[in-house]
C-alpha cells in the first residue's frame, strides 16, 4: 500500500532531534524522500556537528526509506539556498519544506542582551524565511512553465508566540512573526499551487526540559512526546491537505486545535481629545475578550 506522502520530496530543518526527528521518521514511513537538515548545534545555537542529521538518515535508510543529510546553516540565505538545491539535486524535485529549526536563549527583557535577541530572531524567523524563499521561487518557476505544482510550506510557531510566555520576548516575537509570515505567504503563493500552514506545538524535548518539563511524570512525558506532533505535519505535507492554507494548528499530545488569529473586537467612535478617551477605552475593555493563557483559553486572573 502506498504511503500518504509516497515519493514526495520533503525538506525538514532542525530534524536531527526532537520534533524534527519525529517528522522525518514519520514522513519517511509514509513514503516521502527526506532531506534531514540539522546544524548539530547546542540548544542555544552554538557549535555544530554532522552526527544528529546523519543518525536520522541512517535510521530511515535502515528502515527501507530514502534520505540524505544536510548540515547547512539555514539562518543564512546561502545556507537556505544550498539546502533547497541539495534536495532538488538529490531527488529531482521538491514538494514540501518544513521549517522546524530553533534555539532558545530565554531571558527577562530587562536582562536580555543584543546577542541573545539577534540569535533567536535569526534562527527562527530568518531560518523560516530563507528556505521558504528559495523553495517558493522554485515552485513559481515550475508553475509558470506549466507544471502541476502541489507543494507545501509548514512552519513552526509556538504557544509562546501566539499566546505569550514571560521570559521569552525574543522567542515569542520570532514565533509570532512566523505565524504572521504563514498567513501572508499563504496569500501570496496560492496562485502557484503552494499551501502554507504552521503548527504551534507543545512537546517535551531538550528545548523544554529546562522549563520544568524534565521532571514530569512518565504519564505526562508520554502525553507530551514529540511523536504526537508528527501526524498533523505529515498530513499537511500530503496531497490530501491541498484545501487547507494560512492556518496555525495548536497541537499538544492528542489535543489538536485550530488557533484563530487576531480579530477586531469591540469598537467605538474615537475622539480627537485624548482626555475623553478614558471612559471609551474602559467600556471597550469591559466588552473585550481577555487574552488567552498558554493553553489558548481565556485567562481567568
Amino acid at each position: 500500500m502506498a504511503g500518504l506522502c509516497e515519493a514526495r520530496v520533503c525538506v525538514i530543518t532542525g530534524a536531527g532531534r526532537g520534533i524534527g526527528r519525529e517528522h522525518a521518521l514519520m514522513l519517511a514511513g509514509q513514503g516521502a524522500k527526506v532531506v534531514v537538515n540539522d546544524l548539530g548545534g547546542s540548544m542555544d545555537g552554538s557549535g555544530s556537528a554532522t552526527g544528529p542529521a546523519q543518525e536520522v538518515v541512517d535510521e530511515i535508510v535502515a528502515g527501507g526509506g530514502e534520505a540524505v543529510a544536510n548540515t547547512d546553516d539555514i539562518s543564512t540565505w546561502a545556507g537556505a539556498e544550498a539546502l533547497i538545491d541539495q534536495a532538488i539535486a538529490a531527488f529531482g524535485d521538491l514538494h514540501v519544506v518544513i521549517n522546524n529549526a530553533g534555539i532558545l536563549r530565554d531571558r527577562m527583557l530587562t536582562n536580555m542582551t543584543e546577542a541573545e535577541w539577534d540569535a533567536v530572531i535569526k534562527v527562527h524567523l530568518k531560518g523560516t524565511a530563507g528556505p521558504s524563499h528559495f523553495a517558493a521561487a522554485y515552485w513559481r518557476e515550475r508553475s509558470k512553465a506549466g507544471a502541476d505544482v502541489d507543494a507545501r510550506i509548514i512552519n513552526t510557531s509556538s504557544p509562546s508566540g501566539i499566546y505569550g510566555n514571560p521570559g521569552q520576548t525574543n522567542y515569542g516575537a520570532a514565533k509570532a512573526g512566523i505565524a504572521a509570515f504563514t498567513v501572508i505567504a499563504a496569500m501570496e503563493l496560492a496562485r502557484y499551487g503552494v499551501t502554507v500552514n504552521a503548527i504551534a506545538p507543545a512537546a517535551l524535548t531538550r528545548m523544554t526540559e529546562n522549563l520544568g518539563m524534565g521532571q514530569a511524570s512518565d504519564e505526562v512525558k508520554e502525553a507530551l512526546s514529540p511523536r504526537w506532533i508528527a501526524p498533523i505535519v505529515t498530513w499537511l505535507a500530503s496531497s490530501e491537505s491541498s484545501s487547507v492554507t494560512g492556518r496555525v494548528f495548536d497541537v499538544r499530545g492528542k489535543h489538536l486545535a485550530v488557533s484563530e488569529g487576531w480579530h477586531q473586537g469591540p469598537a467605538a467612535e474615537s475622539n480627537l481629545d485624548p482626555t475623553r478617551l478614558g471612559p471609551i477605552v474602559e467600556q471597550l475593555m469591559a466588552e473585550a475578550r481577555p487574552n488567552a493563557d498558554m493553553n489558548g483559553v481565556d485567562r481567568t486572573d
